[in-house]
């Protein structure tokens, strides 16, 4: 998994399990200067989600999941294989 730089956005990559998920949410957390519990109090979650998230934790709700990584300032978009 690569990070692309283009148009000053990041382009992260084909993403294949929560675990990588878990690695960009916990690498971005740490480029702005955030703690799982500032990221946890922005997010009105606990720090045990934010673990648990960053840790690849499949079961995570995905409501929350998308949350964080709008506060993360990150987007996610589906692209149809062909």
């Amino acid at each position: 998994m690569g990070w692309i730089m283009g148009n000053e956005k990041l382009l992260i990559g084909k993403i294949r399990s929560a675990k990588e998920v878990g690695s960009i949410a916990a690498r971005l957390r740490k480029e702005q200067a955030f703690t799982q519990a500032d990221l946890a109090g922005l997010a009105q979650t606990g720090n045990r989600f934010i673990s648990d998230l960053e840790n690849g934790k499949g079961t995570v709700q995905f409501d929350k999941v998308m949350h964080i990584l709008d506060l993360l300032g990150l987007d996610v978009m589906l692209v149809e294989r062909k």
